[in-house]
């Protein structure tokens, strides 16, 4: 795609806006990864002429790219501090990127508005469960084993690669569901989020590989220019949003969560049906 030096310095000077807004965002409401990275880059995105059939593919993939950092730190963090269940995570571990490796796949067979669909199906459900389900929800008091044990993960990982997520959003209640406490499911979460993002981001880039109509600097579905200006302007601004955090209470940060995933799905679903109507 051609576009010109100026042109370029208004995509990055939007990227990195972009990259503080999702930094407060992320710092306020308790979440990171591509809950708030895919929305924004895919607003980003339509300030260029990137094929509409590519928009989620380009959001997904290089939300993935920016989770391997962030997931590393967080991990590695979670780790030290003894949270990280090792045994969860050897049994997740293989269904989980096999999870990913058939998102990827079905990502490959699906147009941008029905990605976007998807992705907008996910966040209107969370919200639903933010605003209605109880902290003490719960399944069992144990992880299942067998096929059930081998799905939940699988699944987790499937559609955290076509929604361009970390899946910490999804694991966190699969394990907490099942008597996992909540800093344990959180802390093996983070590590989850390396075996979704590094799976997920390869296989976006090699499936993205010379498609036409991408942005400048894309290696596939991942755009190096949105990493380089997200990344150190959302981890700068995390802490932002954390001090505000602080200043509002649990049960109306629950609820402007709740809110703001109802707001974000709504826009996403108008962005998947948009193309049905036009």
């Amino acid at each position: 795609m051609d576009i010109g030096m100026h042109q370029l310095v208004w995509l990055a000077a939007i990227l990195l806006a972009a990259g503080v807004v999702t930094g407060i965002l992320a710092g306020l409401l308790g979440v990171g990864g591509g809950i708030i990275a895919v929305p924004v880059i895919y607003q980003v995105l339509l300030f260029t002429e990137t094929s509409a059939a590519h928009l989620m593919h380009i959001a997904v993939g290089t939300s993935l790219a920016l989770i391997i950092p962030t997931s590393i730190r967080s991990a590695r963090a979670h780790h030290l501090r003894g949270a990280v269940l090792p045994a969860v995570l050897r049994r997740w571990s293989v269904p989980l990127v096999l999870g990913v490796s058939a998102g990827v796949w079905l990502a490959t067979l699906l147009h941008s508005a029905v990605l976007a669909l998807v992705f907008a199906g996910v966040v209107l459900a969370m919200s639903a469960y933010l605003g209605f389900a109880g902290d003490g929800f719960r399944l069992g008091t144990r992880l299942p084993q067998g096929l059930l044990g081998a799905a939940i993960p699988a699944t987790v990982g499937a559609v955290s690669a076509l929604m361009g997520i970390g899946g910490g959003s999804l694991s966190v209640p699969a394990m907490t569901a099942y008597g996992i406490p909540v800093l344990h499911a959180v802390g093996t979460s983070a590590a989850f989020g390396l075996l979704i993002a590094v799976p997920g981001a390869l296989g976006f880039m090699l499936t993205g590989w010379q498609q036409p109509g991408l942005p400048p600097l894309s290696l596939g579905y991942v755009n190096l220019l949105a990493f380089a200006c997200l990344l150190p302007t959302t981890l700068l601004a995390v802490p932002l949003g954390v001090r505000l955090a602080h200043r509002i209470s649990g049960p109306w940060l629950r609820r402007s969560f709740a809110l703001f995933l109802l707001l974000m799905g709504m826009r996403m679903a108008w962005a998947g049906l948009k193309p049905f109507f036009a």
